[in-house]
Formats: structure tokens, C-alpha cells, sequence
């Protein structure tokens, strides 16, 4: 949900995500070790920082922009 909502935050759009999201868990529905597992969870929350920060970044040019002259 998490992802769901940073991706939405980024104006790409909830149907977007949800259909991007559905098919990296249909793409690794079989996996049944536990450290690929691990592995997998990891890349996860990666993804999720990685978009938050792209937010962020994006947020905080529009604020530059916004009050300094280039």
C-alpha cells in the first residue's frame, strides 16, 4: 500500500502502480527459499525509499524554483 501511494504521489497513477505491482508478485509467486525471500522483501523497501526520495526531490525543486532566482 505504501508503494501504492509514493507511485501515486509521483503522478503516475494508482492503476499504475497497482497493475506494476501485481505483476512483480505474480513474477515471483513461486519463490520458496527463504533468503531469496528475504532478498526480495529487501528489494522492496529499497524501491519504496528510492520513490520516496524522488518525491522529496521533487518537492524540493518546486520550493527552489519557487522562492530563488537561478
Amino acid at each position: 500500500a505504501r508503494v501504492v501511494f509514493l507511485v501515486y504521489l509521483l503522478h503516475l497513477g494508482r492503476d499504475y502502480a497497482r497493475d506494476r505491482l501485481r505483476a512483480v508478485f505474480a513474477k515471483n509467486k513461486l519463490v520458496q527459499d527463504p533468503e531469496q525471500i528475504k532478498a526480495l522483501i529487501a528489494r522492496g523497501k529499497y524501491v519504496a525509499r528510492e520513490l520516496e526520495a524522488l518525491y522529496y526531490l521533487r518537492k524540493y525543486r518546486a520550493m527552489k524554483k519557487r522562492y530563488y532566482e537561478e
